[in-house]
């Protein structure tokens, strides 16, 4: 028998495990397993059931349950524990899987101690849902009437759908793609999220009542004055798709890549699309270079290896973090440390403090990367750094391939937004109200094109919050 009391004391931090890295790399399957029932009981154990649980109100975006449904894994009360967990979150196995879980940066273990497995309590709760049948359709009891377009199939727009039709809204999604899914679906790699995933819970929304419908541009192929006559409320959830460029000389050599169209291709590859030859971007063979230290250019430092590159760079504008929280970054802040990913293990050269100069080349392709190294100032009282140039630091790194891996800046500024009128912020997000109400009444916006590029957790939380204020509003709650 298992002594919760004392579980933290007793039982060790056990990361799920992962396999072997010469073996997943030949290949596109996902590279974590699962703890078998009786050790991730004792993980589960590990939680304290503290007084003021900081993984619940502090480091989840949705304000998932942890420690209830902690208490009813360690208890074996699997559907319980399902089903607090889904009281908050629609899709725990896309976060299960990808989500950097600052739930348990928060965690109260974590002030001196290994914190909790919760990502991985999470995940199997929901993966034993789907294996023993408990995860059914969940069909309203009655139909409201009511037409509602989502435009967008990231997590934001399904988290939306889901909730609109489970209050018998009737819900169609518009996405723009050929498959359903968005960021989901084309922006994470199949070794972190297989498809398969996504598709299982599309067919549980499709029994649910949501329509889902493919290659549709809404504000091109729909007009924005078509929607309005036909839907009684939209919510746009287009994400922050336009990614940060590298304005130096030589950026228009060919070679040189955004990071989301290199692993857009490969995702495309994996579910039998043909590339054309003309349009390929492969790292096979060559000198690749990844420009940016964040989760995106550790996606693609991933699949460069899978693809066969010669070698990988990743590069960094950034100072290379410690290994350990230092004094102005305490718990429960999210820590400002070295992170090493399953992409990192798998082999690949790091280093920060660079910045990119230029780019060498012919007409046939880029070749190096000009560069020089920086030195950066200590953190202000408001946690700023800045850099100068170190002299005669320059240096060239060899580049047959370039992936700009520098992060998103905006939503698309296209027809959608400047037909809707929409007001945007400074940045170009679209400004919402406390019930997710952009300034035009009844379109409503959610996800990344309203707060930024973020989380997939805290975009299913604003689908969710999005779809929370369309019912307000069409049912004059």
């Amino acid at each position: 028998m298992i002594n919760k009391q004392t579980g933290f004391i007793t039982f060790k931090r056990e990361d799920a495990p992962k396999r072997p890295v010469d073996k997943r790399i030949l290949d596109y399957k996902e590279f974590e397993l699962s703890l078998p029932e009786d050790r991730l009981r004792k993980q589960a154990a590990r939680c304290m059931d503290c007084g003021v649980p900081f993984c619940h109100s502090y480091g989840c975006p949705v304000k998932n349950l942890i420690p209830d449904w902690n208490d009813m894994v360690f208890k074996g009360q699997w559907k319980r524990a399902l089903d607090l967990l889904h009281e908050t979150i629609n899709f725990p196995e896309f976060t299960g899987r990808v989500c950097p879980a600052p739930c348990e940066t928060s965690c109260t273990l974590a002030i001196n101690q290994p914190a909790v497995t919760i990502r991985q309590i999470e995940l199997q709760i929901v993966e034993r849902g789907w294996r023993d049948g408990i995860i059914q359709p969940e069909r309203p009891p009655f139909k409201t009437g009511r037409r509602i377009a989502v435009i967008g199939s990231g997590p934001a727009g399904l988290a939306a759908a889901q909730q609109l039709a489970r209050k018998g809204h009737r819900v169609i999604v518009l996405e723009k793609s050929d498959r359903i899914g968005g960021l989901l679906r084309y922006g994470i790699p199949d070794f972190k999220l297989e498809k398969w995933v996504i598709d299982r819970r599309l067919e549980q929304m499709s029994k649910e009542g949501v329509i889902f419908e493919t290659e549709v541009k809404a504000g091109t192929d729909l007009a924005v004055r078509y929607m309005r006559r036909t839907f009684d409320a939209i919510v746009i959830t287009t994400g922050s798709i336009i990614p940060r460029d590298l304005n130096v000389p030589g950026r228009e050599l060919p070679g040189i890549h955004f990071a989301m169209d290199f692993l857009v291709q490969q995702n495309k590859r994996n579910a039998g699309d043909e590339i054309p030859g003309a349009q390929e971007i492969s790292a096979k063979g060559k000198n690749v270079v990844v420009i940016g230290g964040g989760d995106t250019g550790s996606d693609c430092v991933g699949t460069a290896k899978r693809q066969g590159a010669k070698s990988i760079t990743q590069i960094e504008l950034l100072p290379k973090p410690p290994m350990n929280r230092e004094l102005h970054n305490p718990w429960p802040i999210w820590p400002t440390v070295l992170r090493t990913s399953s992409s990192h293990e798998e082999g690949c050269t790091r280093d920060w403090s660079i910045m990119t100069k230029g780019f060498i080349g012919t007409k046939n392709g880029v070749k190096k990367i000009k560069a020089v190294k920086l030195e950066w100032s200590a953190p202000d009282a408001n946690s700023r750094q800045t850099f100068k140039e170190i002299p005669n630091s320059e240096f060239e790194i060899n580049a047959d391939l370039v992936l700009l891996a520098m992060g998103f800046v905006h939503p698309e500024q296209g027809p959608l937004i400047e037909n809707f009128e929409l007001k945007v912020d400074e940045r170009n997000n679209i400004v919402v109200d406390e019930n997710m109400m952009t300034s035009i009444p009844g379109v409503f916006g959610g996800g990344d094109c309203v707060m930024g590029a973020s989380l997939i957790v805290k975009s299913i939380f604003q689908g969710r919050q999005a779809a929370s204020g369309v019912h307000k509003y069409l049912m004059n709650l």
